[in-house]
């Protein structure tokens, strides 16, 4: 009886009085997390037949205007996912990988968000209210910043160490068995008691993908320039996907950077002007 009392008297207290423009605040309610604050990646597709020599290493040029190492990292990818793509329709990819020069695997865990009509902050509270905010450190938030679109990424990444040198890959099984033990809890119990843990049970491999990261400096920025090749849509042979791309915390600046380096682009006659997902190609080819 008491506690329906104190319900009631705390309703009663939240009543705001129509038409007198007087609202009576109730007794506080306990706040909920900000917001988490992403950073930044720019994002753009170049073009391969502009960019590449014939051997899929980049032009002179483009290295010398991108401020560009010569040597790249080699990193092996793959993605797991159901026939009928599960994870992806919620927005998940779970991604193995391993770099040539590192003595552990890479195992991520990511869910995006699309960012509609530049509303960043609204992804970020939807995110929040499905648990994903500030105080969760657990997972990086970041904005993928396209030609056209944004999109809001929070990833959870896991290590696990390895005899295993230069690219070399577990099998589909193994990897797929590093994946369940590492699965976070957001994941597994995402839409009901367990079902990434039965989404990824039934997984298999996308790929997997080799690609070449070279490194480099621009404007002040820490820059990559990627080389990923894909199977073409026909599945008969391979396409080059280039992208070249930065990573900020500064939310005044990534504007600035970004209108910069698209300029730089576009005045090379090396831009794309479209968005592209690799995951997303590698999901469809594979």
């Amino acid at each position: 009886m008491k506690k329906w009392k104190k319900v009631t008297a705390s309703l009663m207290l939240s009543i705001v009085t129509l038409g007198s423009g007087m609202t009576f605040v109730g007794t506080p309610q306990a706040s909920a997390a900000a917001n988490a604050v992403p950073a930044y990646e720019v994002k753009f597709l170049a073009k391969p037949e502009l960019v590449l020599n014939t051997d899929g290493t980049p032009r002179s040029e483009v290295i010398q205007t991108l401020g560009l190492n010569s040597t790249p990292r080699n990193i092996n990818v793959e993605y797991f996912d159901t026939n009928a793509l599960g994870l992806d329709q919620q927005g998940w990819n779970v991604r193995f990988r391993k770099k040539d020069d590192k003595n552990n695997y890479e195992l991520t865990y990511k869910k995006r968000y699309p960012v509609i009509n530049g509303d960043i902050n609204a992804a970020l509270t939807l995110a929040n209210q499905e648990g994903f905010d500030k105080s969760d450190d657990n997972y990086e938030a970041e904005i993928d910043w396209g030609y056209g679109k944004q999109t809001l990424s929070f990833s959870n990444t896991k290590k696990v160490d390895t005899k295993a040198t230069g690219l070399q890959l577990p099998s589909q099984q193994d990897a797929l068995n590093m994946l369940l033990d590492k699965l976070p809890g957001k994941l597994k119990n995402w839409t009901s008691s367990n079902w990434g843990k039965q989404q990824l049970t039934q997984s298999r491999a996308y790929g997997p993908v080799t690609f070449q990261r070279y490194e480099g400096t621009w404007n002040g920025q820490e820059l990559t320039f990627e080389v990923w090749p894909i199977r073409n849509a026909a599945g008969t042979g391979i396409e080059n996907i280039v992208e070249v791309s930065f990573k900020t915390d500064d939310a005044v600046a990534v504007s600035g950077l970004r209108t910069q380096l698209l300029q730089l682009l576009e005045n090379n006659n090396w831009l794309i002007p479209a968005d592209g997902l690799k995951t997303q190609t590698i999901l469809e080819r594979y």
